[in-house]
């Protein structure tokens, strides 16, 4: 009579450990692009608003000539598409110089305060006081100093975009480390390479941050310096539609406003990702 065959099985030791291996592995979920999914919010929140802006004006709850309808303003956009144009440019002309100089001179002048104690306590109050002080207030004075052209605008959105710029730049400066400035200050480090190595790519979050928005910042300035005195610009065409009770031009000319602001934005923003993806990249985690 032939001998049974035994089935040998795995020993159980093995196959615990193949259970183990299975259930401590880690399943790994596929997140989408941090880009896509941070895009869904506004534009389903600008849709939302477009809904009710359309279904307020349909249902004439409001007057036209206090807030007009998309189909009206839309309409602004297409029939006098040179002329918001031309504004447009000159208005971002005024802005980004204005940007440029207030972050250059910002980012000077918060170098300074860091390394000069007495630079900041002479400095930081007068630097303050010019921010309290309402631009709209002085921005006529700057007319009756620079006249009637680009050069008032451009000194307006200098001092709206300057002070979020010191501040960041100061706060970002001193967030480094005191071990890790003393080590490289054991090391044989001198100060310029300690500031090109150490603190100045540690202060680049938060003053990116400040330069978001400064910015904004910037938009807002040159249009005030525009309300104050100027035949061309965004403020200009807003006055003259305020004049002209002509709300869809004045809808037109901050939809425009708006999108300059928002497009500085994001190129500073694209410039974060770009310098310092780390953190660009754990904020997005968040």
């Amino acid at each position: 009579m032939a001998p049974q065959a035994q089935h040998v099985s795995d020993p159980p030791s093995a196959a615990v450990a193949d259970d183990d291996r299975t259930a401590t592995k880690p399943v790994r979920r596929r997140r989408p692009p941090s880009a896509v999914t941070g895009a869904v919010y506004p534009v389903t929140f600008l849709a939302l608003l477009t809904v009710a802006w359309f279904v307020v004006t349909a249902t004439e709850l409001v007057q036209p000539y206090i807030i007009p309808s998309p189909g009206d303003t839309w309409s602004t956009f297409t029939d006098h598409g040179a002329y918001l144009w031309e504004h447009t440019l000159v208005t971002t002309g005024e802005t980004v110089a204005g940007f440029v100089i207030a972050a250059v001179v910002g980012i000077l002048v918060a170098v300074l305060m860091v390394y000069s104690p007495a630079l900041e306590k002479t400095f930081y109050p007068l630097i303050l006081f010019a921010q309290v002080v309402p631009k709209i207030a002085i921005a006529p004075l700057f007319v009756v100093w620079l006249g009637f052209g680009t050069s008032p605008k451009i000194l307006v959105a200098v001092l709206m975009a300057f002070f979020p710029v010191v501040i960041s730049g100061i706060s970002g400066l001193r967030s480094v480390d005191p071990e890790l400035l003393e080590l490289t200050s054991t090391m044989g480090a001198s100060r310029l390479k300690t500031f090109w190595k150490v603190r100045f790519p540690a202060a680049l979050p938060e003053l990116l941050s400040g330069l978001k928005v400064a910015a904004t910042l910037a938009v807002t300035g040159a249009v005030v310096g525009e309300f104050v005195g100027a035949n061309s610009g965004l403020g200009y065409v807003i006055l003259q539609a305020n004049g002209n009770i002509d709300t869809p031009m004045l809808f037109a000319a901050l939809i425009i406003m708006s999108a300059l602001g928002v497009l500085l934005f994001a190129l500073i923003q694209l410039a974060e990702m770009l310098l310092i993806p780390w953190h660009a990249s754990r904020r997005n985690r968040v």
